[in-house]
């Protein structure tokens, strides 16, 4: 069983009840082959709390976990066959056959990023397909 990743931030809002400043938590996370988000927030001041959570990752916690966690690459190794990184992507990311191109280049340059979960689903993916590949953050390089 392979580990869960996940990338998570603490950020204030204001409270849609009182206007007060809200305590908020969002996580990304890759749970048994699956990416996920939750988030949480809580008044301190009125009580009121509300939590959310799903499968594709909304645009503004996802540009927050970048932000904050900066991205991660994904690294496949240079000798791995275009066609079968492809054919991953294409499944993967739903792209068509321009953008798998354009995505692809990305990936075998090393410059294809996003968040750490994002990275390591499609890691995960490329080597079971027997591509040796890994995610990480671009702070570690």
């Amino acid at each position: 069983m392979e580990r869960t990743v996940f990338a998570s931030i603490k950020y204030s809002a204001r409270c849609q009840d009182c206007s007060a400043e809200l305590e908020c938590w969002g996580v990304q996370s890759l749970v048994n082959g699956s990416l996920r988000w939750d988030t949480e927030s809580r008044c301190p001041a009125c009580g009121f709390a509300v939590a959310a959570c799903g499968g594709d990752l909304p645009a503004e916690l996802r540009d927050r976990l970048l932000s904050e966690r900066g991205p991660a690459l994904l690294q496949v190794d240079p000798s791995a066959r275009n066609a079968v990184i492809m054919r991953v992507l294409r499944a993967e990311l739903g792209l068509d056959l321009a953008g798998v191109r354009s995505v692809l280049n990305k990936v075998v340059t090393g410059a294809y990023s996003g968040t750490m979960p994002e990275m390591e689903f499609l890691a995960r993916k490329l080597r079971a397909s027997g591509i040796d590949a890994v995610a990480v953050q671009s702070w570690e390089l």
